[in-house]
């Protein structure tokens, strides 16, 4: 029998992973031997089989464990472990000396799969990874532009820039967010930074303290989740439904939550769109709290049915809303750029802590972005792949409908680069090992579960459709729904 120690840090089926974890990089489970039966291992840990399930489904996704149908999980022969000092893997248990407890928390955080962005070796030919595209980008214009900017470059364009940004790229932003947005702001109030990310972190500095409370929406974009921890913030889970984020009353007895992160143009990763009604009551919210919001609009810019709802930065008018938008959707991650609409308080120490941060973005890949977008190149470019993820969409929900009928419930198919599949079983069941099982056909899906802090009672993926083919998002479904039952 197999006794394991959950760390008591996180949510519970993470818990039980990273102690499985340990036990094979030690090699105390040993390359090729049977892990105990997830019925077993929930007894004896006292937790349900689908949180033993989904800490299993994670070990076979890092490629730690595998599986065969009908067969006990085993762990991976070809695994170097810690064992006689043979340089393998490093034991997510091991502390490092001298590390704050910041420190701590974001190599705890750095060692979880799903924080990943870059590529990984053996991608699946039918990934649904959740994505952007880059078939439609129009590469050669960009590099053209880039190269004039290069080719021109001043003396002042080669050196330091100015911390909040290159002005004409500031001013280009602000046009475009009236016209688009409904958000009327001035350059003086935006940021450059180096995509959402930066953007979460320079925030978490300027406003958060350990133990400081943030509002989440439940489920959340796990980058959010993680900048907000790696702060010591307490995170306080708001349930969202088919319109997004419920918003909790305003109580006066509760230390009040200091920020609000919201994705409300297209929530993460359900897809529901936050209508008028709701944006207002949380506006009002804030206003009672003394709250900030964080607005996320990565990716409103894809939208496929109905008029966009104007921004929650466009209906502030009390200084309560950071407004974080991103090109890395839209153009292509490597570009790095991204911008901050700031209450006028903000601006200054968001400024200051970007220069400590990184002393500013590249003047010349700014100015190019601001050529692009001045130019019309980045309209086009907009006009040109909504038309092709739109028929990409309409192709992935008709291979849904046709291969899983009513045991597929989709969510968020109005806007963005993905879909939210709700998927039942035989007889209404859930689906055990989704991730493992659509593997080993060649196709790549992504559970929702780890998206919670706690997981649903029912199987969902998400399907993201910008970087195939339609002929490939037919059969990668079909493939999907055989092995699925």
């Amino acid at each position: 029998m197999l006794f394991l120690e959950l760390d008591g840090d996180g949510p519970l089926h993470q818990q039980a992973y990273r102690a499985l974890r340990a036990e094979i990089l030690s090699a105390r489970l040993a390359p090729g031997s049977r892990l105990p039966s997830t019925r077993l291992l929930a007894a004896s840990l006292r937790l349900s089989r689908n949180t033993v399930l989904l800490a299993y489904e994670q070990l076979f996704a890092e490629g730690y464990a595998h599986s065969r149908m009908g067969a006990r999980a085993v762990v991976t022969s070809r695994l170097v472990t810690n064992s006689g000092n043979k340089g393998g893997l490093p034991s997510s248990s091991a502390a490092t000396p001298g590390l704050t407890s910041a420190g701590e928390r974001m190599v705890a955080l750095s060692r979880e799969r799903l924080l990943r962005w870059d590529l990984q070796a053996g991608r699946l030919p039918y990934d649904f990874r959740v994505g952007p595209a880059f078939a439609d980008f129009p590469q050669a214009v960009w590099c053209r532009l880039l190269g004039r900017r290069a080719r021109r470059a001043s003396v002042r364009d080669l050196d330091y820039g100015p911390r909040q940004g290159r002005e004409e790229l500031r001013a280009a932003i602000a046009d475009r967010l009236l016209r688009h947005r409904g958000i009327d702001t001035s350059p003086g109030r935006i940021v450059i930074v180096n995509g959402t990310q930066q953007a979460l972190d320079l925030i978490c500095r300027v406003l958060l303290e350990r133990g400081h409370r943030v509002l989440i929406e439940e489920p959340h974009y796990l980058g959010a989740r993680s900048a907000f921890v790696a702060a010591g913030a307490r995170l306080i889970a708001a349930p969202v439904d088919e319109e997004g984020m419920r918003v909790p009353p305003a109580r006066a007895s509760a230390p009040a939550p200091r920020i609000a992160y919201v994705t409300p143009s297209h929530q993460y990763p359900t897809g529901v769109v936050m209508p008028l009604a709701r944006r207002l009551q949380l506006l009002d919210w804030a206003t009672r709290c003394k709250a900030f919001i964080v607005e996320d609009d990565y990716d409103s810019e894809y939208r496929y049915e109905g008029r966009p709802i104007q921004a929650l930065a466009g209906l502030d008018t009390t200084d309560r809303v950071i407004y974080a938008g991103t090109f890395s959707k839209l153009m292509f991650p490597a570009l790095r750029l991204g911008y901050l609409v700031l209450p006028e308080s903000l601006v200054e120490p968001i400024a200051a802590a970007k220069a400590i941060a990184d002393t500013g973005n590249g003047s010349i890949l700014q100015l190019a972005l601001a050529d692009f977008i001045e130019q019309g190149h980045f309209e086009r470019h907009m006009r040109r792949t909504t038309k092709r993820n739109r028929m990409l969409r309409t192709t992935l929900l008709e291979a849904i409908a046709q291969q899983f009928g009513d045991r597929a419930e989709i969510s968020g198919a109005n806007a963005g680069l993905h879909v939210l599949a709700w998927i039942r079983g035989r007889k209404g069941r859930p689906i055990r090992s989704v991730t493992e099982k659509a593997r080993q056909v060649g196709v790549g899906i992504y559970p929702v579960a780890p998206y919670y802090l706690t997981p649903p009672q029912r199987t969902g993926v998400l399907l993201g459709y910008g970087q195939l083919g339609e002929r490939e998002i037919r059969e990668g479904i079909r493939r999907l729904a055989a092995v699925l039952g």
